[in-house]
């Protein structure tokens, strides 16, 4: 059987998309997934997302398996790409028009601009240990500024959770950090029962974040989209950042508020096409 696909990323996070408006059923399944990813064999990419039917109160639902064929909660920079690939099979890509998506972490409501920005309204930040979850602190605390050991070194972390775990440690020199080795250890560490997102953050001004990420289940990616929304209300807990953030990672840059006035977290960035065709499955 044929499937098509649509590839798009944003800031160099990329994704497979897929049209399963006919079905509350992926298309394929998680090691399927896992091969279409691989950037040798494959497709390419960091993750697969399908357009599934929405529910009574949205417009369509989100389902996302990750490049090693596990399934988080949401994605940043995947719901922005998501709501670029709807507005192509609408017929609306020269349109302002916002959806209202259905995802594990809750409803999700992108607004794409003409222009080509996709700005995201991310909800709410979840603070306490047992929402991200962490045993780093009992349920009810916030879990800022907390020691954790990992491969023998001390490292001071702030948790939040976006509907999905993240783990902020600021830093010197964030380019400096060696990822694909330490990143692994925080992702598994036994103080993060469902895993979690590693970002490595330098502060260049109060405005401005540099970020380096390990993204639970895809590894080192360019971009994170929720792991930008965590690193500046980490960056606000800590007293390092303002609530106004532009969040450089090596793909590019995102705009992140942390809105004083509703507590919820809004996302700006671009997504865009890369390629279609079809694959086997």
């Amino acid at each position: 059987m044929s499937i098509a696909f649509s590839k798009y990323q944003g800031l160099g996070n990329d994704f497979i998309l897929i049209d399963n408006r006919h079905s509350d059923t992926p298309a394929i399944e998680p090691d399927e997934a896992m091969m279409w990813c691989d950037r040798h064999f494959g497709i390419g990419g960091d993750g697969v997302i399908f357009v599934l039917p929405g529910t009574a109160d949205t417009d369509y639902t989100m389902r996302i398996f990750n490049s090693d064929g596990s399934e988080p909660e949401m994605c940043g920079n995947g719901i922005r790409c998501m709501a670029k690939f709807i507005a192509a099979l609408e017929g609306k890509t020269d349109l302002a028009v916002t959806y209202k998506i259905q995802t594990l972490a809750g409803i999700i409501t992108p607004e794409i601009f003409p222009e080509g920005q996709v700005r995201v309204d991310m909800g709410e930040p979840r603070l306490l240990a047992a929402e991200i979850p962490t045993t780093l602190g009992t349920p009810d605390d916030k879990v800022v500024d907390r020691s954790v050991e990992v491969d023998g070194k001390s490292w001071t972390v702030t948790c939040v959770s976006m509907g999905n775990p993240h783990c902020m440690t600021f830093v010197e020199d964030a380019n400096a950090i060696p990822l694909a080795t330490i990143g692994p250890k925080f992702e598994c560490h036994p103080v993060f029962p469902q895993r979690t997102n590693t970002e490595f953050v330098q502060v260049i001004r109060p405005d401005y974040l540099r970020m380096r990420v390990w993204e639970r289940g895809a590894g080192i990616t360019l971009a994170c989209g929720t792991g930008a929304c965590a690193t500046v209300v980490a960056g606000v807990l800590t007293g390092k950042s303002d609530r106004n953030c532009t969040v450089e990672l090596p793909g590019g840059c995102l705009y992140i508020e942390w809105s004083i006035e509703d507590n919820r977290v809004y996302m700006t960035g671009p997504a865009e096409l890369v390629f279609t065709g079809s694959a086997s499955a």
